[in-house]
């Protein structure tokens, strides 16, 4: 087909790809002058009706799917009765190349791109839909280094209860086929989840776990053995780590991760510890020998005037706050003289536990390894920024981001930032929101981030925070040391 006009329009210039139902051709956009993916049924599923609706389907399942590590769908359909699917086209090779070129990959470099693909099937997952087929092949690397997940073809709305594809109907490719899959069971979001653990654990050995002469040999080792473990093909992979992976593929998905959310959070803790990629020695546990306690001096007397004194003022006390309530009630100003108050006392503190950075419209590199250091209790160590030609973000950008897990969705009060950054900060705002990928809302007013800022919250519910930089100031750079939270 090289060479032909699809449509009046769409030139196909080259093959790049063929499966089982479908190729998929490099062509020239004539009417908007640009390259494009065409996506082409095979002709022997022409007349096939539960080929083509799963066709139609996959079209309409990704346009759905807004978001920068998902390929965008741009139009759909026929010619002379075979259908086709036009996508952005991605220049790049997919991941299942770079594996076969490069891996093992490094431990950071495997948990990035497979965070990026966790994005992705979690917004998926969001708008009720399973991808049900991830793996490398399915994956591609354009130049930017932006992953992007493609070939929804076998895609499935987590609510169906019937469809194009019938429970007890194995889909899905063997090497990363999960458990309930190879037994025909529905899919659900930990399907995805245990896919993409087997992609990671690709990354990180340079294998898939499970090998055989068919699919069938494959689909059985899924189901019934044990999966290897990561740090006994790769020592430096930390324990944290190697738990993820075994978490992400246990055999019944109710003992994988929750979503792909979860799973997602716990790399980016697993990759932050400050030992992570020691190998052995980060389960060494040290003890330090016990100090024999000096002999105790001999007791003086203890003086009783101490004990007087403490009695006497407490009588003091009890006289204010008796005069208080007799005469103006429980006055909660009077309170918080001896509290150390100001209103604040009633506010419980909410452990807030940094998650990853957000970068819509940037390449994600904002240092997203470094997100829990904001949270970790020592205002030594923060998460940063790149660093840009101005303030503004050398006009790359509107803004960028730190998002905080509250473990839960509720309703924030306070949020307090705290920076050493140089000069006058950063300009920044909170916004809340249910998933670390977005979308987030404003929930404060725009302030200036100096030493240590409290930002009042206008009272949305989300269990993920947004801390939203709009400036950098003169350092053109910004350091979060430490963030804290109250409802």
């Amino acid at each position: 087909m090289v060479g032909e006009l699809i449509a009046e329009r769409y030139e196909l210039r080259e093959l790049v790809g063929a499966g089982g139902m479908s190729s998929v051709y490099k062509a020239h956009d004539r009417l908007l002058e640009r390259t494009v993916a065409l996506k082409v049924l095979h002709e022997r599923f022409v007349n096939d009706d539960e080929h083509v609706e799963r066709f139609k389907h996959e079209a309409r399942a990704v346009a759905q799917l807004s978001h920068p590590n998902i390929v965008t769908v741009i139009d759909r359909g026929e010619r002379d009765g075979r259908q086709f699917i036009v996508f952005e086209y991605v220049d790049g090779e997919n991941l299942k190349a770079l594996v076969q070129r490069e891996a093992p990959l490094a431990v950071g470099d495997a948990v990035r791109l497979v965070l990026q693909i966790a994005q992705a099937l979690a917004f998926a997952h969001q708008h009720g839909l399973v991808h049900r087929d991830v793996k490398p092949q399915n994956v591609l690397l354009p130049e930017s280094g932006e992953a992007k997940v493609t070939d929804f073809g076998i895609a499935r709305s987590l609510d169906m209860q019937g469809g194009i594809t019938q429970t007890g109907t194995v889909m899905g490719t063997s090497d990363y086929i999960a458990p309930e899959q190879a037994r025909g069971v529905k899919a659900t979001a930990q399907t995805d989840v245990y896919a993409l653990g087997i992609v990671l654990y690709e990354l990180l050995t340079g294998d898939v776990p499970f090998t055989g002469d068919n699919f069938v040999a494959v689909a059985m080792q899924h189901i019934n053995e044990p999966v290897p473990s990561v740090r006994d093909r790769r020592p430096d992979v930390s324990s944290r780590l190697d738990a993820a992976v075994r978490r992400a593929l246990a055999k019944s998905p109710r003992d994988r991760f929750p979503s792909m959310d979860a799973f997602a959070a716990e790399l980016q803790a697993s990759v932050a510890e400050p030992h992570n990629g020691a190998g052995p020695a980060d389960d060494t546990i040290v003890v330090t020998p016990r100090r024999k306690r000096p002999p105790r001096a001999p007791a003086e007397r203890p003086s009783i005037w101490p004990l007087i004194l403490l009695l006497a003022g407490l009588a003091v006390l009890a006289t204010i706050f008796a005069a208080a309530f007799a005469f103006n009630g429980p006055r909660k100003e009077i309170i918080n003289k001896f509290t150390g108050g100001g209103g604040s006392s009633s506010r419980k503190a909410v452990q807030v536990s940094g998650v990853t950075d957000y970068d819509p419209q940037g390449d994600g590199g904002e240092h997203f390894d470094t997100a829990p250091l904001a949270t970790d209790g020592n205002r030594a160590t923060y998460w940063m920024t790149e660093t840009y030609g101005n303030s503004s973000f050398g006009g790359l950008k509107s803004g960028l981001g730190l998002v905080l897990d509250a473990g839960r969705a509720l309703t924030l009060k306070q949020v307090r930032v705290s920076t050493d950054s140089a000069g006058d900060g950063f300009t920044a705002l909170i916004k809340v929101g249910d998933s670390p990928t977005g979308p987030f809302q404003p929930d404060s007013s725009l302030r200036t981030v100096s030493g240590t800022t409290t930002f009042r919250l206008d009272g949305k519910k989300g269990r993920y925070v947004l801390l939203w930089l709009t400036s950098l100031g003169p350092a053109r750079t910004a350091h979060v040391n430490e963030v804290t939270a109250r409802a």
